[in-house]
């Protein structure tokens, strides 16, 4: 059964080599460029994926726009700064062989934080529906958190889909800064309002979850990190939600 991968991007020069090389089972691979200025599109070509290029309509929109634009109706999204694992690479071409019986599969997805994995906290394992038949699936959520809808049964892959989400501290703090505005727009545009309690409890009790239930601590100074700047993420949203701030 013939898969297509469809991929976002931008300025991701750097990364979306190792990202289309880690699908080259696939029968297509889509790389959908929302205006780099670096050489994401030169060396997505290079390594044979079809490039289109077009504007940024928020991540969730981005997403279902690859989605159609895919050939195949099997797809396998994965994002510029992901690779699919040796382990995850066969499963899913094992599956594609012998039939799928479900209508969409999920993955863990492992990340690696300043230069170390992470494999505790609410990182790990971060299951995703990656792998779904687009006649029964469709890109849902909320930006900049955007998940798969599936209208069936989902199945799960073994394997670890590799993820590095940001490349030093200052792109972390960076992104916390813009997702967090995007994240608290789209809760004032759906009239959701945020309490006293909600800056008070929220914060902490993410990093409670974190740290402590899901044992982030295993994970020494970067665990500890990943669940501080969790629950300053949570603060930040919830008090733009308040304040009615969006950020820059």
């Amino acid at each position: 059964m013939p898969l297509s991968v469809t991929i976002i991007a931008r300025d991701e020069a750097d990364r979306i080599g190792d990202a289309i090389r880690s699908v080259a089972f696939a029968d297509e691979v889509l790389v959908l460029d929302s205006g780099s200025s670096d050489d994401t599109v030169a060396v997505a070509r290079a390594l044979g994926a079809r490039v289109e290029e077009t504007g940024w309509p928020g991540h969730v929109a981005q997403k279902n726009r690859a989605l159609e634009r895919a050939r195949h109706d099997w797809v396998l999204s994965i994002d510029a700064d992901e690779r699919v694992g040796p382990e995850l690479a066969a499963a899913i071409q094992a599956v594609m062989a012998a039939g799928p019986d479900a209508a969409g599969f999920a993955v863990s997805r492992l990340s690696t934080y300043l230069g170390a994995e992470l494999r505790h906290g609410t990182w790990y394992p971060d299951r995703r529906v990656r792998l779904f038949d687009r006649r029964c699936a469709r890109w849902g959520g909320r930006d900049p958190h955007d998940t798969v809808e599936v209208d069936g049964p989902v199945a799960t892959l073994g394997g670890d889909l590799l993820h590095t989400p940001y490349r030093n501290l200052g792109e972390h703090l960076e992104t916390i800064d813009r997702y967090t505005a995007t994240s608290a727009a789209g809760l004032r545009a759906d009239g959701v309002r945020a309490h006293a309690l909600d800056l008070l409890l929220r914060p902490p009790l993410h990093f409670v979850k974190a740290y402590l239930l899901k044992a982030g601590f295993l994970d020494g100074a970067r665990g500890l990190l990943v669940a501080s700047l969790g629950a300053v993420y949570v603060l930040l949203k919830w008090v733009r939600v308040r304040l009615g701030e969006a950020g820059p």
